[in-house]
């Protein structure tokens, strides 16, 4: 008997807030909500932005006024609006007008000597050829120099690219725990798996107790690694600007470290890991080692994840110099680009089959927690869906790195034809949605339609309901699928897929005869809303595409396979798994993130564990691992 990989567990936070309780989902139909709803959306996101306090028992502005929710709703309102979402990058980050550049500059050589003045621990030893001290009082030298003398002059210059999906204005990840030295990569890392724990409502020593230490993973990574000052970027720029390396930098800058921290600081999990990257689609295939290790019985809990932090200049113009994002040139030139004072539209930077002219990068950190559908009936655990497989295929030969191929075919295929078998043709043509990779580039907009379209016209599919969230988030490069995943969970509670509201119309060279692309929510309703495809392209042939199945079909899958006795059991502990994750909701609703960072604490030594019986225990968890199995190769034993 298969085992089904039921999610029990989501959170994160991207550019729309925190995901865990769909409160980033609610940010895109912000506008399709029902006021109680809008009201604590921008309760949830105000407290992250440092908007809101709660102190005394009630919420107050961060000037220390109360907050009065009848008169000034409208103002808060308008703040998360505008800080939240795509928009042009904030200073918080860095001044995209005034970004440092070193200017080359020859001194000298031009026949006649140069003087130089500079501080005498500036002064090179040995001196190079050409160079003279004339004089020296204190700690200043006086040179003359003959010789020509390569020098760099700091200077700084705009960025041809201002858009991104940063994090909520004023949301700093690394103050909600003791982030000292951390990328920010690793805080979203840390806070998102936080977040998702919290949201399990159960405690992770009551999960830990119930499995082997084996039979828990983390599969984690980022596409870029951690590129800024405390990671792999600070390493490599440190010499160039005369600095010294730190002995974090390098450590910190692994792509795998967001699976690490998880491990070291969050879970204290000594089970399998992985750091598995595949370009924009690395949640995907992170997700897929989970799913495979889940059904075939090897792991029976997994956190899956990714989180990444590009938004710095030296990333923002290695893509550029790509032409794959979107400048504030070309986005003018779109129509609707402009302003009515004619400033840049920001917002409706990144524009999925619409009339585009790149992707748009952005920040975020998404995990979800997948448990076996047996580990989750015996705890009580909540299902926010289930996942019965993931599929990964490379494009064969390619003319170029970036350009498209057949795998995205072969995945969109086989994961429509998984759902089919699983549930019925009936089900996959009239209940089922696509979450578009969507990534707001010309080619992207052509090719992934085309993809879409061709199979639905294979599974007879006549009017298949597509979203794009990168129109709200921008392109998060790792988690990019993650942030499908989260917006996905909210579609299957809500029932209202988010329209593409950066377009006012769509291209007229997509393929879209069989494909419902829309500009405003779509209000699909439960019924309709059963099954999901998040699809992904990444650069290199990267193409994976997962089959993600609603609670209402899960549930009716384990119902039939416990029976009602056991069913009836399990709803009853539910009801404690909800309470208890609702409170948790509601300490972040107040500013209390929870974040799960255990630093040099609980640490295990030689005394926790347990040899005897060929077996190996660890005090803290449930079943011994087995030392002595056969790998699975019973015919070779004769046996």
């Amino acid at each position: 008997m298969t085992r089904i990989p039921v999610i029990t567990g989501f959170g994160g936070y991207n550019a729309a807030g925190r995901s865990s309780f769909h409160h980033g989902y609610k940010r895109t139909i912000f506008q399709s909500l029902p006021e109680i709803e809008q009201r604590k959306n921008c309760l949830a996101t105000a407290v992250l932005m440092g908007l809101l306090s709660w102190k005394n028992n009630d919420y107050h502005w961060a000037d220390g006024g109360q907050y009065d929710p009848v008169h000034d709703f409208a103002r808060l309102r308008l703040l998360v609006e505008r800080g939240t979402l795509v928009r042009r990058i904030e200073a918080g980050l860095f001044d995209v007008e005034r970004v440092p550049v070193g200017r080359k500059v020859t001194l000298g050589g031009a026949g006649s000597p140069s003087i130089i003045t500079m501080a005498s621990r500036d002064v090179p030893e040995p001196l190079p050829a050409g160079w003279k001290v004339l004089s020296q009082e204190g700690r200043v030298v006086t040179l003359e120099v003959t010789s020509e003398v390569q020098a760099f002059a700091a200077d700084t210059a705009p960025l041809a690219v201002q858009a991104a999906g940063q994090l909520p204005s004023g949301f700093n990840p690394g103050d909600h725990y003791r982030s000292l030295h951390h990328p920010r990569g690793l805080q979203l890392a840390v806070l998102g798996a936080s977040d998702a724990l919290n949201s399990l409502g159960i405690s992770w020593q009551t999960v830990v107790s119930r499995v082997r230490p084996d039979e828990i993973g983390v599969y984690s990574a980022s596409v870029m690694s951690q590129l800024d000052a405390t990671g792999l970027g600070g390493m490599m720029q440190a010499r160039g600007q005369g600095a010294r390396v730190t002995s974090k930098q390098l450590a910190m800058g692994l792509n795998s470290m967001p699976a690490d921290f998880v491990n070291a600081y969050v879970l204290g999990s000594i089970g399998a890991t992985a750091g598995i990257a595949g370009a924009c689609a690395t949640f995907l295939y992170n997700l897929n080692a989970a799913v495979d290790d889940i059904k075939s019985g090897r792991r029976r809990v997994v956190m899956v994840g990714s989180a990444e932090a590009p938004i710095i200049p030296e990333v923002i113009e290695g893509y550029s110099a790509m032409s794959a994002l979107a400048t504030d040139a070309e986005i003018a030139r779109l129509p609707g680009g402009t302003l009515a004072d004619g400033a840049i539209d920001y917002r409706r930077a990144s524009r999925p089959f619409g009339e585009n002219c790149g992707f748009t990068i952005a920040e975020s950190g998404q995990y979800v927690l997948l448990m076996d559908d047996e580990l989750a009936m015996a705890l009580g655990a909540d299902i926010y869906g289930a996942v019965p497989g993931v599929f990964v295929h490379a494009d064969g030969y390619k003319k170029s790195i970036s350009a498209p191929g057949p795998g995205n075919y072969m995945t969109m295929a086989r994961a429509v034809g998984l759902a089919t078998a699983l549930v019925g043709e009936r089900t996959v043509r009239e209940s089922s949605f696509v979450q578009a990779h969507g990534s707001s580039t010309p080619q992207n907009r052509v090719t992934e339609s085309q993809i879409f379209d061709r199979v639905a016209s294979e599974f007879g599919i006549e009017s298949w309901p597509v979203a794009a969230v990168k129109s709200y988030l921008g392109h998060s490069l790792g988690p990019a699928s993650g942030d499908q995943m989260a917006n996905t969970l909210g579609v299957f509670a809500h029932g209202i897929l988010p329209g593409i509201k950066t377009v006012n119309s769509f291209a007229e060279d997509i393929h879209a005869s069989r494909l419902q692309l829309s500009n405003s929510d779509q209000e699909l309703g439960a019924e309709h809303s059963k099954v999901a495809f998040l699809n992904s392209k990444g650069f290199g042939g990267n193409n994976a595409t997962a089959t993600v199945i609603a609670p209402s079909i899960a549930e009716g899958w384990l119902q039939k396979r416990y029976g009602d006795s056991a069913w009836r059991s399990y709803l009853d502990k539910r009801e404690a798994t909800r309470m208890s994750a609702e409170q948790y909701d509601s300490a972040a609703l107040r500013g209390d993130l929870k974040a799960a960072y255990h630093f040099g604490e609980q640490l295990l030594t030689d005394d926790d564990l347990q040899w005897g019986d060929g077996k190996l225990g660890v005090n803290g968890f449930g079943d011994k691992v087995e030392l002595i199995s056969d790998g699975g190769f019973t015919d070779l034993l004769g046996k």
